[in-house]
């Protein structure tokens, strides 16, 4: 690894472990996120905690920065340098230093990631996501669909090789992180969309 890609995935890690969702949360009511509901300092759980408001505001600072990585991954090292940083920072975001690497599943981060690289891939994945969530209510439901379709996309759209391995490696984070999710499905026992979180 070059040594612009490792300064770049040095920002980008720090740049993730700036969480939205958790400041936002603090800035709201004055609650650490990861003491509610599932513990994650994410959007979905901010909105289920503080409302549709805070949990808007969390989603779109987690995304931003992602799409902020990813630009400034551009400027300084290229194309590896943007999918250097867009790894990174849901990295950071997903194991925070800084929160004692407790941090979010990565999702709205990706999301931007994702904007600033390929924004058709996102208008073409999204709205299924969100049709999933209206019809089941379950949020993790469709970020688990949504990061499984994605890399399978890219393969099948012909994609350039190192993007298809980066969605891959995004792909397998996010599941990851939402395995007590998938457990909680299989069982029936996973939170809806709107039902309100209560503290840990």
């Amino acid at each position: 690894m070059s040594v612009k890609l490792i300064i770049i995935s040095f920002i980008a890690y720090f740049l993730g472990n700036i969480s939205a969702s958790y400041m936002v949360a603090k800035y709201f009511k004055g609650i650490d996120i990861r003491k509610y509901g599932s513990g994650n300092a994410g959007a979905t759980n901010v909105f289920r905690t503080l409302g549709a408001k805070a949990g808007l505001l969390a989603f779109l600072g987690d995304a931003l920065k992602g799409a902020v990585a990813v630009v400034i991954g551009h400027l300084i090292g290229g194309e590896n340098g943007q999918v250097a940083a867009g790894l990174f920072v849901v990295v950071g975001h997903n194991w925070p230093v800084l929160l004692g690497f407790k941090g979010g599943k990565g999702i709205a981060t990706t999301i931007g990631v994702m904007i600033a690289i390929n924004p058709l891939m996102v208008a073409a994945i999204v709205p299924i996501g969100i049709v999933i969530i209206i019809i089941t209510k379950y949020v993790s439901l469709a970020s688990i669909l949504g990061m499984t379709i994605f890399p399978l996309l890219m393969l099948a759209t012909g994609q350039p090789r190192n993007l298809v391995v980066f969605s891959f490696l995004l792909s397998a984070m996010a599941i990851y992180k939402h395995k007590s999710n998938i457990v909680k499905l299989l069982n029936g026992t996973e939170s809806k969309l709107g039902e309100k979180a209560k503290k840990i």
